[in-house]
């Protein structure tokens, strides 16, 4: 186990486009991997694979995973096939295994980030939240003794405002906000903003939904460079319908700059 993100999502090459995973411990829900810290594995992949090839195309802009399966802890292998290489961009199809047995897929564009660059038009809204250490800290091991091993690898600070289903905050609504930093201190950068983009609790919580919610699909943007620091995360539910919810989160580093932006369509149970 470690709490470093980048040692714990570091592939290894096998050759033939294929590399090598000991999937960690502490990136997990209730002894799962989680599937934001599953998408920063396949991306990884990726990378190393446009490195062996000479491609200078250094960050995920995108990427999409399904989920077919959960998969368990300890050795995985990805298949990595470069679809496209052009100019600006790298486009890549990734097959996570274990045992010879596909248990999630991705789809990514690499290509290059800035930092300093203003975006030409923006509709989101600024996440208004209270000072970083005013708001609450999610534990590892909730009321009911369920483990979940991203809050020791992260520290999620949610606005008391929206702490609904602990009996603090409003229900009825269904947001989270609140702040991420990394346990161990390290800054975000292109990959573990893929995780960001799938940290936080189901916003469903708020709804009155029960346990944490399967992630069928989940699509992450990101942006640009994150400057230093935690970041600040809004994730919303636009619709539930049935037991389909679909999530939207913003995350929005320490300058104010949007840097990331994800979606996910999942399955919720309620009470």
């Amino acid at each position: 186990m470690t709490l470093n993100f980048t040692h714990a999502t570091a592939v290894v090459s096998l050759g033939a486009n294929r590399f090598g995973i000991d999937l960690d411990a502490t990136w997990t829900v209730m002894g799962k991997p989680n599937g934001g810290y599953l998408m920063a594995v396949m991306a990884r992949a990726v990378e190393a694979q446009l490195r062996i090839e000479g491609v200078l195309h250094p960050y995920p802009v995108a990427g999409s995973a399904l989920y077919a399966s959960v998969p368990d802890c300890g050795p995985a292998e990805l298949r990595v096939e470069i679809l496209r290489s052009g100019r600006s961009a790298s486009q890549a199809h990734v097959i996570l295994e274990q045992q010879g047995v596909a248990q999630v897929t991705g789809q990514f564009t690499f290509g290059g980030l800035d930092h300093g660059e203003d975006p030409r038009y923006v509709t989101h809204e600024a996440i208004d939240l209270p000072p970083f250490l005013d708001c609450y800290r999610l534990p590892a091991i909730n009321p009911s003794g369920l483990h979940v091993g991203i809050l020791e690898g992260s520290e999620q600070r949610i606005d008391p405002a929206t702490l609904g289903w602990t009996g603090v905050g409003q229900v009825g609504h269904g947001e989270i906000r609140g702040w991420v930093k990394f346990e161990d201190g390290q800054d975000f950068d292109p990959f573990s903003l893929l995780f960001v983009g799938d940290c936080f609790p189901p916003a469903t919580f708020n709804l009155g939904s029960v346990g944490w919610v399967p992630t069928l699909q989940l699509s992450v943007y990101v942006r640009a460079l994150p400057a230093p620091g935690p970041v600040k995360v809004r994730q919303g539910i636009t619709v539930v319908h049935g037991r389909l919810v679909d999530e939207v989160c913003h995350v929005i580093d320490a300058e104010g700059t949007l840097v990331a932006q994800a979606t996910q369509l999942a399955q919720a149970r309620f009470a």
